[in-house]
């Protein structure tokens, strides 16, 4: 009687030690790991550009396929192509996490926005509308609606019922009093 002729581990295919892997035999794992690493991490490289990223997603496509290798089984298609595709998306999925973990307290953004600027147009226009409030109400309105309102002298003097020259006087009186107490 002819003992039984011990089979090759080498010339197992894919589907073979895929359902090996199922029994939870872990050589079958190291001969999938041996024959489809290289191109799990060089898909993982391509994609990461970063050596210590691409060696994290080909442990984490061992690991998904030790932990449910009925996935590869319902792949229709070969393992090295689901394999490939597993480490795409995995890839994906790692610089997806990477941007939203920028801490944002790292990011610098520009602005145009000058604070010191900013600080000293606050304080000037503070110094006016005190000023302004100083001042009697007849030159303070005729002001206000030249440049607030947008009036040209004629259309104050329309609303007001003032002669033209009498408010052309008082806006050039309230200027000459914004610019006095501004240069002292």
């Amino acid at each position: 009687m002819d003992s039984p002729v011990p089979r090759s581990r080498e010339i197992d295919t894919d589907s073979d030690l895929v359902g090996r892997i199922r029994g939870r035999d872990d050589t079958a794992m190291t001969a999938l790991f041996a024959r489809h690493s290289r191109l799990v991490y060089s898909v993982a490289f391509r994609v990461l550009r970063h050596p210590d990223l691409a060696e994290d997603v080909l442990q984490e496509v061992f690991m998904q396929l030790w932990n449910n290798p009925l996935e590869a089984v319902k792949a229709d298609r070969s393992l090295s192509a689901f394999l490939a595709v597993m480490t795409r998306n995995k890839c994906i999925d790692h610089l997806r996490r990477q941007k939203v973990t920028v801490n944002t307290d790292d990011v610098q953004l520009a602005s145009t926005f000058n604070l010191v600027e900013s600080s000293e147009q606050r304080v000037l226009l503070e110094r006016v509308r005190r000023e302004t409030l100083e001042m009697p109400i007849e030159q303070r309105s005729c002001l206000e609606m030249a440049f607030f309102e947008g009036l040209t002298h004629t259309e104050i003097a329309e609303r007001t019922g003032e002669p033209l020259g009498t408010i052309k006087t008082r806006i050039r009186a309230a200027l000459q009093r914004l610019e006095r107490s501004f240069n002292t």
